[in-house]
Order: structure tokens, then sequence, then C-alpha cells
């Protein structure tokens, strides 16, 4: 984007939907994805989610980019795609729901969705469209300050499947937690999926019905 080009090396605001705004320089970006620092770590937004973005007007504002960068900031023709595909196995805060950052890694990309390790949800499915931004963590930095042994490389058996509705009509039939589990009615047992809309019976037996589409993470304790 021409635009985006004349911006580079220069310190930005990105504002988000949500009126959550963010200052940095502009390091890097693509069709679908941009990348600042903020003077302390470096955020990938995607595009989708991005209201606004203008130069910053206070020129007392100075950030100095660090030279020694991660293997997911030296992504040559940046995508978002790219973004999560070299996040595999990499150590990283991201943001879908609420006011709540997830800590974790990445562990595969499919084709509209990622499945995200955290060593508090576990098991997770996130597709691609709810993903507000994305925070590498320092090489040296772990999760909750965790020991690297005891995150596991391959936390799940579970086979996962082409598309994140496919995967969750692997979960009927199980007892779900749907973004992150911050609402009562977003808790309980799968029922059914039909025309893209999930039946769900809650813990005082009441049936929800929820659109996929609206669906922002999802975990089971099946899914450990």
């Amino acid at each position: 984007m021409v635009f985006l080009r004349s911006l580079e090396g220069q310190t930005i605001d990105v504002e988000l939907s949500g009126e959550k705004r963010y200052t940095g320089i502009l390091v890097d970006h693509g069709l679908d994805i941009l990348v600042i620092y903020t003077g302390e770590k470096f955020i990938y937004f995607p595009m989708t989610h991005i209201q606004q973005i203008r130069k910053h007007q206070d020129d007392s504002t100075e950030i100095i980019v660090p030279e020694d960068r991660n293997a997911i900031d030296m992504i040559t023709d940046l995508s978002y795609r790219k973004v999560l595909t070299h996040s595999k196995g990499v150590f990283v805060e991201i943001f879908v729901v609420g006011n709540l950052p997830i800590h974790g890694y990445i562990t595969h990309v499919l084709t509209n969705y990622f499945v995200f390790y955290s060593p508090v949800y576990r098991t997770m499915f996130i597709p691609f469209f709810h993903l507000k931004w994305l925070v590498p963590y320092p090489d040296n930095r772990t999760p909750y300050s965790l020991d690297k042994s005891s995150l596991p490389v391959n936390p799940s058996n579970v086979t996962f499947v082409r598309t994140f509705e496919e995967q969750l009509k692997k979960l009927e039939g199980k007892i779900v937690v749907f973004d992150l589990g911050l609402y009562n009615n977003k808790i309980g047992f799968l029922n059914r999926i039909e025309n893209n809309m999930i039946e769900l019976i809650t813990g005082d037996k009441r049936s929800i019905y929820c659109n996929i589409q609206h669906l922002k993470t999802v975990h089971s304790p099946d899914y450990s």
C-alpha cells in the first residue's frame, strides 16, 4: 500500500475496533497486516480490525527499534498467514476477546483458523478473523515464567481438520467453552450444529443458539 510505504520508519497511531489505540514506529506491512514497535514490543495487527492509521503528532516521542529481532520479525513479503505459520512453536501473546490477552503458542495453522496452546486454557481453536493482534515474546521469556520443559511440544493427540466449522462438528457431544467463558451462556454441552448455528445446552439446561461466525475462541475440557 502506497500510503503505508510513505509512513515506514515513522511513528504512527493505530486505532482498532473498541477504541483501542497504540503508538509505535511502523516497521513493516503487507496487504493484510502491519507491524509497529512501541518501544517495548513488536505488535502485529491484522488489517481487518484497524479503523484508523495516522501519523503521530507529538514530535517529542522517540522510539528506537532494536537491531536484534526474532525470526518472526524478519519475515519477507509479510502476510497474516506467514506470521501465523512462522509463529508456530514461538511463545506469543494474542488478543482475541474481552480485555484478556492469551499467552502460549500456535501449534497448527489450518484453512480459516489456528490451534493455540495456552497453559491456562489448553488447546484452543481460534478463527483467523477474530485475532486482534499478536506479540512475540523475547527469546528468553516463557508464559508465566514456566520452565520450557513444562510446555509440551505436541500438547494434544487430537487430529485437526481443515476448517473451523468442521472442527466444531467434531466437538458435538462434548462440553465446550466459547470466548474464554467470560459469559455463562458461552459454556455448555454442544448438542448439535446446523446451518452455521450451534445449539448449546447450559448448566441450567437452557438451550441457546449461537452463530458460528461470532465465536472468537473455542476450547473443551476433553482437549487438554
